[in-house]
Order: structure tokens, then C-alpha cells, then sequence
């Protein structure tokens, strides 16, 4: 049974981790990973075909502890144990639940001191007993003597005088004065550990198609326990196409992963002489995992060619490989009788509006099952890839945009080139890059 440390508007953990509000997914479930033979049957609870519009849960059935994940930005926004019985609770150092504490309305006063009223929810038939970032629900129906209730207390505030032995519930974690309306709060400092985040990616584009990246960046100081640099720093950095190897590196640092392309899965449409000839180098990927971000070298010139940007929705093969990348993109709609107009695409927007902006249905999609990857199994089911604009949108069966690919202009090189493949057609053509550019490191893990 676990031990655990509640900490009110911040978090819930003991000495070896600690779930903060605030804490990315990713953290959270490498924590998981890590105390796997502790915390066992952990359900990952989404909806599939509005990920937007429901919390993500990590839910630790055995624990009886569920982590709810705003569905925008990913952090986490509620801590809640939904089943005492099966944890250890205690308040600075003193258990107010445990095998021998059971947590009794008198309990929790004497653990946590006085605070306002209990407030009746009667759509979940719940009092709910409030602190600062900390609530107790108490359910009427397993109580022995009928609570005193009064509506219209004094000055209007709900009041409810609690039976003696009523016992909680549920617990929750959260961040403001108000359980109903709160929010993930920002990124904790002790989550940054050494890393640097994405706070947004804008596409800069010039006439002919994207062009490169703007990044707004957050980092806090070096890792765990640094006292000298305790504050989050916000700054901008740009890459463009044909950016050197050297270049991206002074630019947004190492990155976590380098993964070199291994095989061209479109070389049966290259001319003959080409099919037989082997590779003398690779292109490869430097994998920004934080950003959400994978970035392609030309292995022969050592510069940018592609850039790959990932949204993370629950539902895709890759999902929390990446963090979510808060892309904006500007897209050129060509009218009949008009000029042309930018539209903004950003990390939210569904391929069928997408869509309707351009006025015309895009062409056939790609269709990608992600066979060739080393686990040939991917119980998530195709996706769907479409070309615009020097860009490849891989979207999911419920219209949301699983990735975006940016490729600048067609360069000459020993490699096979657009113009070497006339009997080709557009969606073919599109059908190649998308290949050519899935087949990395990070994509197969």
C-alpha cells in the first residue's frame, strides 16, 4: 500500500516521486514506468473521438488514485483519490488516513484546522468540505443521521453541520480556491529538469512555402536542486531550411535523439539504374522531444531539408513520445474572385475545416499503417496523410492533425530528385516524402 504526502495546491508523492500539478504527461508516466513493480494496472482514460473535449486520465486502479490531464496543454490539472481504502495519507509528516486512522470529519479537522462551511452538490449528492487547493467529499447516502442542512444560511453561504464519524470519500489536489473552476497551473520549476520546452512554434513561410521555425522557449536552470538560476526564462530562437548541422545546434542545443534513416521504402519507383545502387550515407534526425519537434539533415550537405512537428493526441501510434508542439501555420487560401488570404492553422484545428478553407477538396490521401515499424502491431489503425503547400498533414480517423511535415524547395543532390520521377502523380509524389521522412528513430520506438 502506498505512503503518500499530501501537499495542498501542489502535489501528492512521498520521497522517491511526486506527482505535481503542473507536471507534463510525459513526467508523469515516466514515473509510472520507473515504479512499475509498485504501482501496477494504470488505465489510460481518453476519448477518442473528442480528445479536446474530456480530461486525459491516468487512472492507478490498484491505488486508487486517479490523474486528470488538462486536454489542451497536457499538465496536470487534479490529483484525486477516489478510494481511501487503498492508500496511505498523511498531512506534514502525520497520517490522517490510514489501516488505523480512518479520515473521520473529526479527523480531517484536527489534521487540517477549521475552513468554511461544507457545500451540498446535489448533482453528485456530495458535501464537499473546502481548503485552499485541497477538497473533502462526503456522500450522504453512508451516513447513519440525516445532516442538517441549511440553504440560505447566514449572508447566503450554503452551510451543512456534518454527522460525527462521517468518513471521506474522495480527496482532491488542485490549484486555486475552486475545484469547479480551476486550471493546470504553469510548468513547477523541479519539472524542467535541465530540459527546455516549446511554449509555442510559429511557421515562417516566404512566397513560395514554409521557410523555417520561430521558437519561444522556457527553461529553468540546469536540473534538480539548483538554487543560483530559480526562476523560468523566456526567450526566441529561428531555424531555417538549409540551416548547418552546427547552426541547430547552437541554436536550440543538443537534442535528445540522433536517429539516421536506415532505407528508402519509395526506391521500386526510382529509374532502374538508381534501384541498385546503395547509399554511401544516410540522412538522419535530430529528435527534440521536449518540443515536439524532429528536425531532418541532408546527410550529404549537413543541412536542414525537413521539419517534423508532432500534437500528441491520445489515439496515434507515437503518442507521449513527444510533448505537445503549440504550432500556429500560416496557410495561403487562393480565391477565384479574389486575392489570396491567410488562414492559421494551429495544433487544435480539424482537417475538415482545414478543408473548407481551401475552398476544394484536397487530393487523395496517403494512407500510412505504420507496418514497417518494429512492433507490427498498432492497435490505433491507420492515418491519413495529404499534401499542401510544401507540407504534409498526417491526420487521425477523427480529423485531427497527428503531425505536420515541412519540406523546403527541391534541391539537386545523389539523391533521387521530383524531377527524376515524370510517371509520378502528385498524391505518388506526396506518397514519397511522407516515407521518406516516417522512417526515423523516434518514430519506431
Amino acid at each position: 500500500m502506498l505512503d503518500l504526502e499530501v501537499v495542498p495546491e501542489r502535489s501528492l508523492g512521498n520521497e522517491q516521486w511526486e506527482f505535481t500539478l503542473g507536471m507534463p504527461l510525459a513526467q508523469a508516466v515516466a514515473i509510472l514506468q520507473k515504479h512499475c513493480r509498485i504501482i501496477k494496472n494504470v488505465q489510460v482514460l481518453y476519448s477518442e473521438q473528442s480528445p479536446l473535449s474530456h480530461d486525459l486520465i491516468l487512472n492507478l486502479t490498484q491505488d486508487g488514485i486517479k490523474l486528470l490531464f488538462d486536454a489542451f496543454n497536457q499538465r496536470l490539472k487534479v490529483i484525486e483519490v477516489y478510494d481511501l481504502t487503498k492508500v496511505k495519507l498523511k498531512y506534514c509528516g502525520v497520517h490522517f488516513n490510514s489501516q488505523a486512522i480512518a479520515p473521520t470529519i473529526e479527523q480531517i479537522d484536527q489534521s487540517f484546522g477549521a475552513t468554511h462551511p461544507g457545500v451540498y452538490n446535489s448533482a453528485e449528492q456530495l458535501f464537499h468540505l473546502n481548503f485552499r487547493g485541497l477538497s473533502f467529499s462526503f456522500q450522504l447516502d453512508s451516513w447513519t443521521e440525516t445532516p442538517k442542512y441549511e440553504p440560505n444560511f447566514a449572508h447566503g453561504l450554503a452551510s451543512l453541520q456534518i454527522p460525527h464519524g462521517a468518513t471521506v470519500k474522495r480527496m482532491y489536489i488542485y490549484n486555486g480556491n475552486s475545484l469547479q473552476d480551476t486550471k493546470a497551473p504553469l510548468m513547477p520549476l523541479s519539472c524542467f529538469l535541465g530540459n527546455v520546452y516549446a511554449e509555442n512554434v510559429d511557421v515562417l513561410r516566404d512566397g513560395t512555402g514554409p521557410s523555417g521555425l520561430r521558437l519561444r522557449l522556457l527553461t529553468a536552470g540546469c536540473g534538480p536542486g539548483v538554487l543560483a538560476d530559480a526562476k523560468m526564462r523566456v526567450f526566441e530562437r529561428c531555424v531555417y531550411f538549409g540551416d548547418s548541422c552546427q547552426d541547430v545546434l547552437s541554436t536550440l542545443g543538443s537534442p535528445h535523439k540522433v536517429f539516421y534513416k536506415s532505407e528508402d521504402k519509395m526506391k521500386i519507383h526510382s529509374p532502374s539504374p538508381h534501384k541498385q545502387v546503395p547509399s554511401k550515407c544516410n540522412d538522419y534526425f535530430f529528435n527534440y522531444f521536449t518540443l515536439g519537434v524532429d528536425i531532418l539533415f541532408d546527410a550529404n550537405t549537413h543541412k536542414v531539408k525537413k521539419f517534423v512537428l508532432h500534437t500528441n493526441y491520445p489515439g496515434h501510434y507515437n503518442f507521449n513520445i513527444y510533448h505537445r508542439c503549440e504550432f500556429k501555420i500560416p496557410l495561403v487560401i487562393k480565391r477565384d474572385s479574389a486575392d489570396s488570404q491567410t488562414e492559421t492553422c494551429t495544433t487544435y484545428s480539424k482537417w475538415d475545416s482545414i478543408q473548407d478553407l481551401l475552398g476544394h477538396p484536397v487530393e487523395k490521401p496517403v494512407v500510412l499503417h505504420r507496418s514497417s515499424s518494429p512492433n507490427n502491431t498498432n492497435p490505433f489503425g491507420s492515418t491519413f496523410c495529404f499534401g499542401l503547400q510544401r507540407m504534409i498533414f498526417e491526420v487521425m480517423q477523427n480529423n485531427h492533425i497527428a503531425s505536420v511535415t515541412l519540406y523546403g524547395p527541391t534541391r539537386p543532390s545523389s539523391q533521387l530528385r521530383t524531377s527524376d520521377l515524370p510517371h509520378l502523380s502528385t498524391q505518388e509524389r506526396c506518397g514519397k516524402e511522407i516515407l521518406s521522412t516516417l522512417h526515423h528513430g523516434a518514430w519506431n520506438c
